[in-house]
């Protein structure tokens, strides 16, 4: 692949301040950040970068699934869509159809603690994205054949990733089974009955209490300047009115006093592992080392678990790790495919054994340089695009509660020590702090009927 000049510059630099322990860089580009909070409570963050003409801006609700209950799970999600469906002043699919008429085109996606949404377009349509941003937020219709043609949408998408997928249901057991207090219980996209039954008002309720200016951020990267963005904020966004701050979430998870199991009987190809320990939440130093914890178990093909599992034994076919981080403590994730009729048992055994190995021993030195060192490389890879830029900025901003914490990441990997990896393992690692679900085949295809055979004396 060929890049443009800027780009490799940026590159270049990048791994320079990673071998310098990000030492000269982030302070210069942390210099052109600039930030201002309008009356109503709205905070904007702009990061100027004029390598093209091109600007990202990404709005950030504080709301996810986390501010959800029973009767309306996946009513967050459901936003995501109806965020498209067409204004008091504008017809559905029109946000659309102007974007992508003056070069842009955007995105949005729904978590556990948040709704964010992403505009990407020529520098020329600056003013034109605020005025429509400031559109939905203040104006959205709740036109019931939309909200109708909408709620099929999500069961489809429900459907598809969820009741469609095996990896799809084995963890959205997982993680039912996993809390029993807290709401990160819910899964995102909702349960059945709840999207069969959000009501109007609902719905209203929802808009009204969670999409006002005092429960958002807005950051912008790109070919700005930050006074004519501000200067845009003032005209769009400001006037629109602030709301009684949302019920925060209080509900704490309790500690949990045994390993929990469960058993999905699936047609499906081949048996799933997934296990599931309960780690930190996004702002604790926890969640960096956890990071590394699980690069060096199971990220990549050089991992310990891949290469025990995969290219040793045999026992598995692929191993995945994910980390959830969000407002309060997640999960941290442990995937294995295992061969078609392979031993669940034996593959699960093995993985055990390296976790109490890693819990007991802690990572070699090269182990433990390479994780850091993927992910220093992967923090100043993501900076590399305006794209790359309004996405920390609003992740550092939202979870870790200032942008400007952003350039600590570095240093904060460089820190981790092979004691902290190993301590990590032995005191979340632990079997009474999981949930382990096993996904196994079962064949659902009719059972052959005998043929009766005539007996003849």
């Amino acid at each position: 692949m060929i890049r443009t000049t800027a780009a490799v510059l940026a590159v270049v630099l990048s791994l320079a301040a990673v071998d310098a322990g990000a030492g000269s860089a982030a302070p210069a580009e942390a210099a052109k950040i600039e930030s201002r909070t309008l009356a109503n409570g709205l905070k904007v963050v702009v990061w100027p970068d004029h390598d093209i003409p091109n600007v990202a801006m990404y709005l950030w609700f504080r709301v996810g699934s986390r501010n959800e209950y029973p009767g309306i799970t996946g009513i967050s999600h459901f936003f995501e869509h109806m965020m498209f469906n067409g204004t008091r002043t504008r017809a559905p699919g029109e946000f659309d159809r102007i974007m992508e008429g003056n070069g842009g085109r955007n995105n949005a996606y729904t978590s556990s603690d948040v709704t964010v949404y992403q505009d990407w377009f020529p520098r020329s349509a600056l003013e034109l994205v605020f005025d429509l941003e400031a559109d939905r937020m203040r104006n959205l219709d709740f036109d019931p054949k939309a909200v109708e043609s909408e709620r099929g949408v999500v069961y489809s998408e429900r459907r598809s990733s969820v009741d469609n997928d095996n990896f799809g249901v084995l963890a959205e057991q997982i993680q039912a089974t996993a809390y029993v207090a807290h709401p990160y219980q819910f899964p995102t996209i909702g349960w059945p009955s709840d999207i069969e039954g959000w009501t109007i008002e609902d719905l209203k309720t929802y808009y009204q209490r969670y999409y006002a200016p005092n429960n958002a951020v807005v950051l912008v990267a790109g070919d700005v300047i930050a006074a004519e963005v501000f200067a845009l904020a003032e005209k769009h966004l400001a006037p629109i009115k602030a709301q009684p701050a949302p019920k925060p979430v209080t509900t704490r998870e309790p500690p949990q006093l045994g390993e929990r199991r469960l058993k999905i009987l699936r047609d499906a190809q081949t048996p799933l592992i997934a296990m599931a320990w309960h780690a930190g939440s996004a702002p604790e130093r926890q969640s960096r080392i956890m990071e590394v914890l699980l690069a060096v178990l199971g990220g990549g093909d050089s991992s310990r678990l891949h290469q025990k599992l995969v290219e040793q034994e045999q026992a598995a076919l692929e191993i995945g790790v994910q980390l959830d981080q969000g407002f309060d403590p997640g999960l941290a994730w442990l995937f294995a495919v295992v061969p078609p009729g392979g031993d669940v048992a034996r593959t699960e055994k093995l993985i055990d054994e390296e976790l109490a190995r890693i819990g007991r021993d802690g990572p070699t030195p090269a182990e433990l340089a390479k994780a850091r060192n993927q992910a220093q490389a992967s923090f100043w890879r993501g900076l590399e695009t305006i794209n790359g830029k309004a996405q920390a900025l609003g992740e550092y901003e939202v979870f870790h509660g200032d942008f400007r914490k952003l350039f600590d990441a570095p240093g904060e990997y460089e820190s981790i020590t092979a004691d902290d990896v190993r301590a990590a393992a032995a005191t979340v690692l632990r079997s009474d702090n999981r949930t382990v679900g096993i996904l196994e085949p079962v064949s659902t295809a009719p059972t052959a009927t005998a043929t009766p055979v005539e007996a003849h004396p």
